[in-house]
């Protein structure tokens, strides 16, 4: 029994079949699927069903999965291990972020760039994704740390995290949009966006899964004509007066360089969080938690 055929069980098993693990491992399907045969023949049982047109387990593999698992884990807290002794650090780290969360004021490329100047034999890969599928991702042990927003006060199961941003949600519009009436207004009730068409981000942003509570919780569902993942995009469609943008507060003198105004939401008053997040057991490596501990520092402060 090799670790290579219980790496690729594995894999098949968390793809549902051949092809997308193979895909996932970068190899050839017929290969992937001989090594699990193998893998089958040596311990004396099929692991897999594969007679209905889709890959299941069978009895047998649903008792190895967890062995199988376990000895990958077990492998590669060894290798890992072993590197630390060595004082130089090494491997791979995944990064997710939140689409328009690498601004000025999280300028994560910096960040990343001056880690890896001082530690050039770590390889980092970044990703950009929607909030709910890095939560996903990280409880799978496919990203390392993410960058993202946060649908609830509640933390996610599985995960910790660090909040970077906390900022009350605004309505933005362009100058004469009837909501800046009476003239000096500064809050906005939700309500009154009910039948406003609404610029949002997408579904699975946190931002809109805020958006979408905060309208269940004041009796109505929101009517987004407009959603885009980049925040300047939606700032643009605002101005040519196409809605009312719905975005975590903005200084007044941003919002004016952008040719906008802002009401603060209220009634209920939802807000916008971002949040640094990791798997509640710590990430694996050195490395990512040598790059975790970097990014804390540069977007929360010393821990």
């Amino acid at each position: 029994m090799e670790l290579r055929q219980l790496r690729y069980f594995v894999a098949v098993v968390e793809e549902a079949g051949f092809t997308r693990a193979a895909a996932r491992l970068h190899l050839a399907q017929p290969g992937v699927s001989a090594q699990v045969r193998q893998l089958e023949r040596e311990l004396g049982h099929r692991l897999l069903d594969r007679s209905r047109g889709a890959v299941t387990l069978t009895e047998v593999g649903r008792a190895v999965l967890p062995y199988a698992r376990a000895a990958l884990a077990a492998a590669e807290g060894a290798r890992r291990t072993a590197e630390e002794f060595t004082g130089l650090l090494r491997g791979q780290v995944t990064l997710g972020l939140v689409s328009g969360a690498a601004t000025e004021e999280f300028d994560v490329v910096s960040v990343v760039a001056d880690f890896h100047d001082e530690h050039p034999r770590v390889e980092i890969s970044l990703t950009e994704d929607t909030s709910d599928r890095m939560l996903a991702a990280l409880r799978r042990g496919e990203l390392d740390i993410a960058l993202l927003g946060l649908a609830s006060d509640e933390v996610p199961a599985g995960v910790s995290l660090a909040v970077v941003v906390d900022e009350p949600l605004v309505a933005a519009v362009a100058p004469g949009d009837p909501l800046l009436r009476p003239e000096g207004r500064v809050h906005v009730p939700l309500a009154e966006l009910a039948e406003r068409p609404l610029i949002s981000l997408p579904r699975g942003t946190g931002l809109r899964g805020v958006l979408e509570r905060a309208c269940a919780e004041a009796g109505f569902r929101p009517r987004v004509a407009f959603e885009a993942a980049a925040p300047a995009l939606l700032t643009r469609l605002a101005v040519r007066g196409l809605g009312v943008a719905v975005l975590p507060a903005l200084p007044d003198e941003v919002a004016a360089s952008l040719g906008l105004r802002t009401l603060v939401i209220t009634d209920p008053r939802p807000r916008g969080r971002i949040a640094l997040a990791w798997r509640a057991d710590g990430p694996a490596g050195p490395a990512a938690r040598a790059l975790l501990g970097r990014l804390r520092t540069a977007f929360t402060g010393p821990a």
